[in-house]
């Protein structure tokens, strides 16, 4: 997540297409709040940049030859928990969508859409915003196996609602208008949410939250 000062966005594009890469990185390039700091085509040498530059935001292709994007993506939140990584991919499996959750990365981006969303993905990623549309959020959740263990046991009650509407796909900005409160109150209970439940990132916060059964989806309040 980025600092709040006005230094732009950095970001890393890890994927085997070099001219698919390429030609997003241009499109980022072009933006103002945005610097592109790194660009592979290995998800080895994806891992060994984030872990010297320290991106923002780390783009990762999950289909590449040596490991897939979600393992590289575990790896790089594994060494830099504060890079925000959404996955790009060319599948909506849900095998692969809920092993990019549990690697605690922000969303995924398809290619077929990537051209279009790709500035505005980095922005939301890097604000610590999901990148995952209710619909498919709702389609996955029921999924997670729950283990019922004792993690988030202090949430507050003003922090399990928080949890509760983040789990229906809502925005920081939707969830402070609907309570009459700050952006920045609700970053802040996000924030105190996601280190009570040892997450890196909203979509990770609400799977650990369905899996531990801390909240039901969907939500009946």
């Amino acid at each position: 997540m980025t600092d709040g000062s006005n230094a732009p966005i950095e970001v890393l594009l890890v994927d085997d297409h070099r001219a698919f890469g390429e030609s997003l990185a241009r499109l980022l390039s072009d933006e103002p709040d945005i610097q592109v700091v790194g660009i592979t085509t290995s998800g080895t040498d994806g891992i060994r940049l984030a872990a010297r530059l320290l991106p923002h935001v780390a783009l990762v292709d999950y289909q590449m030859p040596e490991q897939n994007g979600v393992a590289v993506a575990a790896e790089i939140k594994r060494r830099n928990p504060d890079t925000m990584i959404v996955i790009l991919t060319g599948s909506t499996d849900d095998r692969v969508l809920l092993a990019a959750i549990d690697a605690g990365c922000s969303g995924f981006l398809t290619k077929d859409r990537a051209a279009v969303e790709i500035v505005d993905a980095v922005r939301k990623a890097a604000s610590g915003e999901a990148l995952i549309s209710p619909a498919m959020l709702a389609r996955l959740l029921p999924k997670l196996s729950r283990t019922r263990r004792t993690l988030g046991s202090d949430l507050t009650e003003r922090e399990l609602e928080v949890l509760a509407r983040l789990a229906r796909g809502e925005s920081n900005k939707v969830v402070a208008s609907d309570l009459s409160l700050s952006i920045n109150t609700i970053r802040n209970y996000v924030q105190s949410i996601l280190l009570k439940l040892d997450a890196h990132s909203k979509l990770e916060a609400v799977s650990t939250a369905v899996r531990e059964g801390i909240i039901d989806y969907p939500s009946n309040r």
